[in-house]
């Protein structure tokens, strides 16, 4: 059933704010509220028209601090004494200007450099709250202003029984300020790689179109050989110290570079596809994936390809041409005939790759409106909108991550009635458009506001979700308002629609 909204308002229902309707059918839900619910929701005029100043400040020059952690999607398990380190290794970025803003508030407090300097602790999250059971992550300071960090040695035991956990950050201030936990997304323990043929009824470990990946070489099966295919300088190289994440796309190979439309579905060996660095949009030409086995590319393998499988890419329309590394360098190496078996060709090492999806989350705050002391966490993490109704009684739901009672919705800087529903749902009620000033209303073109959630002490909490307000009747700017238009015609620009839009600018996520 659609919602309602006047169910509710007099509190006639009996029915909590929100009720999960199991009684009608499945997957249904009321919206239940009452005026007074919604009047409790509201912050205090004067801190509100505090904030919305700060807001409008920080819209002008965001100042935000962005923590950024790459990692496996599948992690393999040690066994007795021996430790096989997670490949390639989690890694933690610090970007943003709020950085370099804290470090003045930081010095201006005579606490020197010393004490604005970053630390971390990564383990996993099971491992309990002490230091000595975590590794510690230095971060040095990159060409790019970014900081980094790389936990190395962390791996798990086979005392350990379960079949996913997640990897949990903490960082502080080398002055012994807090500030904050934060978690990966959940990982994959697997025994070993899987010698199988892959079968799509099983797709836990197979890659697919459009996912992100990281290709590592290890020449002669030696850790510490280990090299990662990566870009640096518009090039793209092997390096032994960071990887970059892909995104594999499945491509049309009777297409010609230019075109390169891109499909969805599983990657098979015998694929075309296509390698685009997530953080700087560089490819790769097209390339045919092939399966590695014994150092021999197998021509006629068409499965699908599973997580830490040996593979080669070869460079489309060439003569036995592969991707391959040198050194740092990547370069192409041309492959050798097989002469008894017509369906292999013989590779060199730097020529054989291992294949493992990757995942990024991203956690960003901004600390302008005020002089945080608690931890930043937990950072709430949107993932989706639903909106419900329209003009004055328009609803929106926010879905997401590590939400709490402390969290007001923000329209750009605008507050909205923001109601608590779960850690994983906020539900707000949409402002009027004329909250954002009296010319606004009268605007006939379609206004687009950033989403924010703001914590009650100022906190900010920006995302890369946007709410857009658009007239259901469109004027040009400027022209004349025909005369037969009745004195009722606010009601045509109360009764709006809202669509949403979601911006591309994640660090990792850029097409």
């Amino acid at each position: 059933p659609s919602p309602s909204h006047q169910a509710g308002r007099g509190g006639s229902s009996g029915l909590p704010p929100w009720h999960t309707a199991g009684r009608a059918r499945r997957g249904a839900r009321f919206w239940c509220y009452s005026a007074a619910e919604l009047l409790s929701c509201r912050s205090n005029p004067y801190q509100t028209n505090l904030f919305r100043d700060g807001v409008r400040r920080y819209l002008q020059l965001p100042a935000d601090q962005t923590v950024l952690i790459l990692h496996a999607k599948v992690a393999q398990k040690s066994y007795g004494n021996e430790k096989r380190f997670f490949c390639p290794p989690p890694c933690v970025y610090l970007s943003g200007p709020g950085w370099k803003l804290k470090q003045e508030q930081i010095k201006a407090r005579d606490l020197g450099e010393a004490g604005f300097r970053v630390c971390g602790y990564m383990g996993l999250d099971s491992m309990g709250s002490s230091l000595m059971e975590t590794q510690k992550l230095s971060f040095e300071e990159q060409p790019d202003a970014k900081g980094f960090g790389c936990a190395k040695a962390l791996y798990i035991s086979d005392a350990d029984k379960r079949k996913h956990f997640r990897l949990v950050l903490k960082l502080f201030f080398s002055n012994g300020q807090e500030i904050g936990t934060f978690h990966s997304k959940l990982i994959k323990v697997i025994s070993k790689p899987s010698q199988k043929k892959q079968s799509l009824k099983n797709t836990d470990l197979c890659i697919s179109s459009g996912s992100k990946v990281s290709l590592f070489n290890r020449l002669r099966s030696q850790t510490v050989s280990t090299r990662y295919l990566s870009v640096e300088g518009g090039a793209f190289i092997a390096s032994a110290r960071q990887w970059a994440a892909f995104t594999l796309h499945l491509a049309d190979e009777h297409c010609t570079r230019s075109e390169f439309p891109l499909r969805e579905g599983y990657i098979r060996y015998g694929s075309v596809v296509q390698l685009v660095c997530t953080a700087t949009g560089i490819t790769l030409p097209p390339l045919i994936i092939r399966k590695v086995a014994k150092q021999y590319a197998m021509l006629d393998v068409d499965e699908p390809i599973s997580q830490l499988h040996k593979c080669a890419f070869q460079f489309q329309g060439s003569d036995r041409m592969y991707l391959c590394l040198s050194t740092e360098k990547v370069i192409q190496f041309q492959a050798s005939p097989c002469p008894k078996e017509a369906n292999r060709e013989l590779l060199n090492d730097g020529s054989c790759w291992t294949i493992i999806g990757t995942e990024t989350v991203e956690y960003t705050f901004s600390e302008s409106l005020a002089c945080v002391r608690e931890p930043v966490s937990p950072v709430p993490l949107i993932a989706a909108l639903q909106l419900t109704g329209g003009g004055d009684v328009a609803m929106l739901e926010v879905q997401g991550e590590y939400f709490h009672t402390h969290l007001k919705v923000w329209f750009g800087d605008v507050e909205a009635e923001t109601m608590y529903r779960s850690p994983k749902s906020l539900v707000c009620v949409v402002p009027d458009v004329s909250a954002f000033g009296s010319d606004w209303r009268w605007l006939r073109y379609p206004i687009t506001v950033p989403l924010l959630l703001i914590r009650d002490d100022g906190l900010i909490y920006s995302s890369s979700f946007t709410f857009t307000y658009t007239p259901e009747q469109s004027f040009i700017p400027g022209q004349q308002v025909l005369s037969d238009i009745t004195q009722d015609s606010d009601k045509l620009l109360d009764s709006i629609h809202q669509e949403f839009t979601r911006t591309n600018f994640h660090l990792f996520m850029q097409s």
